[in-house]
C-alpha cells in the first residue's frame, strides 16, 4: 500500500468513526420505535401527515439517548468527554431532526411512507447530523463529500442486506 492509499483509508475510518453517533441514532430510532407519532397524526394544510407513523416519540428518544451515549463513549476514548458528549448529542438529534424534515418532504411530494425517495432517503438524515454538529465542529468540504458518498453506499449495502435477510420488504 503506498502512502496515498493509507491516507484515503484514514480519511474514511475517521467519516465512518465522527458519524458514529448519528448513524446508530438513525438505526436504533428505526430500530425501537413504533408508539406515538412525532406529529401526534396530524395533518398540514395539504391534507397529508405532517410526518407520518414512522417517526415517532419512543424511536426519537431512544435514538438520541444512544447517539448521545456513543458519543460520550468516544469523548472518553479521546480524553475529552464534553467534546464527545457534545457531538454526539448534535450529530444524534442533527440525524433524527433530518429525517423527520425528509418525512416532511415526502409527504409534501405525496410520497407514502415507506415507498422510496432516492437521495432524500439516504441524506436527509446526514444532512440535519451536519448542520446541528457543525455548531460544535464544523467539518472540511472534503471531509462533508466523502461522509455523504460513503453513507450512501453504508445505507445502500445494509438495507440490501436487510432485505436478502428478510428483516426488510424492500430492498432500499
Amino acid at each position: 500500500m503506498n502512502a496515498e492509499s493509507i491516507n484515503i483509508l484514514n480519511m474514511v475510518a475517521y467519516v465512518i468513526y465522527f458519524m458514529l453517533p448519528a448513524y446508530l441514532a438513525n438505526v436504533t430510532a428505526l430500530t425501537f420505535g413504533g408508539g406515538t407519532p412525532l406529529d401526534f397524526g396530524g395533518y398540514y394544510k395539504d391534507g397529508y401527515r405532517l410526518l407520518g407513523n414512522g417517526v415517532t416519540w419512543k424511536g426519537t428518544i431512544i435514538g438520541s439517548l444512544f447517539g448521545t451515549s456513543i458519543g460520550i463513549i468516544q469523548g472518553i476514548i479521546i480524553g475529552n468527554i464534553v467534546q464527545g458528549f457534545l457531538l454526539g448529542f448534535t450529530l444524534s438529534i442533527g440525524a433524527l431532526m433530518g429525517d423527520a424534515a425528509g418525512s416532511f418532504i415526502k409527504r409534501r411530494l405525496k410520497i407514502e411512507s415507506g415507498k422510496p425517495a432516492p437521495i432524500l432517503d439516504q441524506l436527509d438524515f446526514v444532512v440535519g447530523a451536519l448542520l446541528l454538529s457543525s455548531l460544535i465542529q464544523p467539518l472540511p468540504a472534503i471531509l462533508i463529500m466523502l461522509i455523504l458518498i460513503i453513507t450512501i453506499i453504508l445505507h445502500l449495502s445494509a438495507n440490501i442486506l436487510a432485505y436478502g435477510l428478510g428483516i426488510k420488504e424492500v430492498w432500499y
